[in-house]
């Protein structure tokens, strides 16, 4: 099965987040969902809230060497709970999921995200990391979904935001969507270089881009 819900949505990666390791759901995640996602992700799932909601992949992200929250965001349950390293991001924009996407070599970020805070992401998650836009979106994180095999971005990417996705990642992007259309390709994918799993709208076309952008048969 390589489509899910998670909080009977299928914008799992709204509500849900994953490294190599580690996969982030919330509380109230149907008990069912949890060994499909271990299955396939080969990873160890830990249900959590973040700043209080349920908006895991939204405002949490992270790679192998641990994972940024909103500042307000207590750190030290779920730092314990994991076992990685939780900070918390400084400054306004702080829905973390939404504004950065990141593997563990290299994160694009929201391009008004002030010069300070891109130097502690990139320290934190100890990545290079640059401002940017997918398809004129400032959302990075969740216009494109990206792992250590691949890359996949919203359509409408243009030529200069591929050549710097390129240069960053040591990708060439994979136009794709998820959910039956939706240019949102981050909102609807947890992927890593083990697996993936889409929403449960997603179609066998898209399927089919999202495992071509990842390596997958």
């Amino acid at each position: 099965m390589q489509t899910i819900n998670v909080m009977d949505t299928p914008v799992i990666g709204v509500f849900s987040t994953c490294t190599e390791e580690i996969c982030l759901v919330p509380h109230g995640t149907r008990a069912e969902v949890i060994p499909q996602i271990e299955k396939r992700l080969g990873v160890t799932v830990h249900k959590c809230f973040v700043n209080d909601s349920t908006l895991v992949g939204s405002l949490c992200r992270g790679n192998s060497r641990g994972f940024l929250v909103p500042a307000n965001s207590k750190t030290s349950v779920l730092e314990k709970q994991i076992g990685k390293p939780v900070r918390n991001l400084p400054g306004k924009l702080n829905a973390v999921g939404n504004i950065l996407l990141a593997n563990d070599t290299a994160g694009l970020v929201h391009p008004e995200v002030p010069d300070n805070i891109v130097k502690f992401i990139a320290e934190t998650l100890s990545i290079d990391v640059m401002k940017g836009t997918i398809a004129g979106i400032k959302t990075v994180g969740m216009a494109g979904c990206v792992t250590n095999n691949g890359l996949l971005v919203s359509p409408g990417v243009t030529e200069e935001e591929t050549a710097v996705l390129e240069k960053l990642f040591g990708f060439d992007p994979v136009v794709g969507s998820v959910n039956f259309g939706s240019r949102m390709v981050g909102s609807g994918i947890l992927a890593n270089t083990k697996g993936y799993l889409a929403g449960d709208e997603t179609s066998g076309y898209e399927l089919g881009r999202i495992s071509s952008a990842f390596g997958f048969p």
